[in-house]
């Protein structure tokens, strides 16, 4: 980890659309901060799982590239510093697995931002390095920028809620997003920890829906009070719904202009999972999302 590194916004650019468009993101979120940014590209050698030493000539193969790579990201970092006169912004090219170097050089970060494809493409929905980034055990907030075009101007933040500690933790990042951009805030909260209705595989089934619409919205109150004292400028709408946790999050953030949430929630069923919420609504949702790792 590099000082430059320390407190800043990372991105990291691939010179991909989709990552040029989060570095965009992730220069406007730097300056909003008032951190530097620092844009990142890890060159990984192509036949380093095969060939694990350094072979004749491998210099004549990633140093040209390296240059290319300094020149595009010089290039972008100068249309930043146009934009925003006042953002630092450092460029660093380091050798490794893309990964395993964007989990540790950006350990202290305050954010690391990925590019996602555009909706609806009919690909990999993250590619390797941002799903493997996701499931690994690092203490920063990821933000994937998913969506193509820039939200209207009363998009609501929408924030996922299960009243576990790492969504206390994305609550807290959800309310400084929606008080900082003058945005409302959209809790949801889904009582049910499977990604199924597992009602519609019983032929009876006595529910006591009112009950436990009751004790979900109890959860949900729980989850927020104090943080709408914290941040008293923002408007606030709770939803307590049944539905399956990632459809319902894709709903109500159709039209938003950020989705924050947990990387676990609660429960072993979720977080074992490999349709997790926080994987689903990254490869589905049409606007950036944010993940909250937990502690």
């Amino acid at each position: 980890m590099t000082d430059g590194l320390r407190n800043a916004v990372v991105a990291g650019f691939d010179l991909s659309e989709p990552s040029r468009r989060a570095a965009y993101w992730a220069a406007h979120e730097a300056s909003r901060r008032k951190r530097p940014l620092v844009l990142l590209h890890v060159l990984s050698w192509p036949f380093e799982d095969f060939l694990p030493v350094r072979v004749p000539g491998e210099e004549k193969v990633t140093e040209p590239l390296q240059r290319a790579l300094q020149r595009e990201m010089e290039a972008l970092r100068g249309r930043f510093q146009d934009t925003y006169p006042d953002l630092e912004v450092e460029v660093q090219l380091p050798l490794g697995d893309p990964a395993k170097s964007l989990t540790e050089l950006s350990a202290d970060a305050e954010l690391l931002v990925l590019g996602g494809p555009k909706v609806g493409a009919q690909v990999h929905p993250l590619g390797a390095t941002a799903a493997e980034l996701l499931t690994r055990r690092s203490g920063v907030p990821i933000v994937v920028v998913r969506g193509d075009g820039s939200p209207s101007d009363d998009a609501p933040v929408v924030v996922g809620v299960d009243g576990s500690s790492v969504s206390s933790r994305a609550i807290g990042f959800a309310f400084e997003a929606a008080s900082s951009r003058g945005r409302p805030l959209v809790a949801v909260h889904s009582w049910s920890d499977v990604p199924f209705n597992p009602f519609d595989y019983l032929d009876e089934w006595e529910l006591q829906w009112g009950e436990i619409r009751e004790k979900s919205q109890v959860v949900l109150s729980e989850s927020l009070a104090g943080w709408q004292e914290q941040y008293p400028d923002v408007e606030v709408r709770q939803s307590v719904t049944a539905s399956e946790p990632v459809s319902t999050l894709l709903g109500e953030a159709a039209n938003a202009c950020l989705l924050v949430v947990g990387s676990h929630g609660r429960g072993l069923v979720r977080r074992m999972l490999l349709g997790s919420v926080s994987h689903g609504v990254v490869n589905r949702a049409s606007c950036p999302v944010a993940v909250l790792p937990a502690q």
